[in-house]
């Protein structure tokens, strides 16, 4: 199916590994020209080079997005490569920790930092790009949260916190941008293979005696610990399919609303 989105473009905020990548190579698929962002200059240049290599249009932002000066950086080196920006996903953030903490291990501060990384630096990238969608009558803004926004365990209770914000950011976002065009939607992805899961898995596998076959580890994941309805893993181009619908003008009536992309494994309505 054709999205629409030929001539289009976007900045999707931590693009340079995991889940931005595919996103960003599912959207430069369809025409996009895509701002690959991240805070490493060679890991987004690797990625924005893959998408020129299949023919697509790239260029980089590198900073961070903590704070209003970053931001600012980053925002501006987007909108110098390609003069606007159509689409924004506010894919950035994540835990300061791999391992899950016990709520009371959490300090308070941390909490701040997460809720930052995830949330205000998506507020930070709205203010900067979204007001001129607006004014031109078309863009789309899309938040990737997680299924834990939804169905927190505990076990990382600040990062589940921070992933429902985004939920509510959206639906309120829909709400102010309402018959102007710009539609707002969040992606809740459920367990993606990237890099970070690959070394978790490949951690089972030592702990359960598989060696080095991921596979394996991958499957007593699937039959003992993770309940899906699904029966794989995601993939970064799972989510990237995801939000190349709700980019186009096909996925026009779709706004306010919250996408599980999980293979089934969230236990809630939505």
């Amino acid at each position: 199916m054709d999205m629409q989105l030929q001539g289009k473009t976007a900045l999707v905020t931590g693009s340079s590994s995991g889940i931005g990548i595919g996103i960003a190579m599912t959207l430069a698929a369809e025409g996009v020209a895509v701002a690959v962002h991240g805070r490493d200059e060679g890991r987004a240049r690797a990625t924005a080079d893959k998408i020129v290599g299949m023919g697509g249009t790239a260029a980089v932002a590198v900073g961070d997005l903590d704070s209003d000066a970053a931001a600012d950086h980053v925002a501006a080196q987007a909108l110098a490569a390609f003069g606007q920006i159509d689409i924004l996903v506010n894919n950035a953030g994540g835990r300061e920790d791999g391992a899950p903490l016990a709520f009371f291990d959490i300090a308070p501060d941390q909490w701040n930092r997460t809720y930052n990384s995830n949330v205000t630096s998506a507020v930070r990238m709205i203010h900067r790009l979204v007001p001129a969608m607006r004014e031109r009558g078309w863009g789309r803004v899309i938040q990737v949260s997680s299924v834990a926004a939804s169905s927190s365990s505990g076990g990382v209770a600040e990062y589940a916190a921070a992933k429902a914000g985004l939920l509510n950011l959206s639906l309120a976002l829909s709400k102010v941008l309402a018959n102007t065009g710009v539609t707002v939607n969040t992606i809740s992805p459920g367990m993606i293979l990237t890099g970070a899961l690959e070394g978790w898995l490949d951690g089972i596998a030592a702990q359960r005696g598989f060696g080095a076959d991921r596979d394996k580890a991958a499957r007593w994941v699937l039959e003992n610990s993770l309940k899906q309805t699904v029966d794989r893993l995601g993939t970064p181009d799972d989510i990237g399919y995801a939000a190349s619908f709700l980019c186009s003008p096909r996925g026009a009536f779709v706004n306010g609303a919250n996408i599980r992309v999980c293979g089934g494994a969230s236990p809630s309505v939505n």
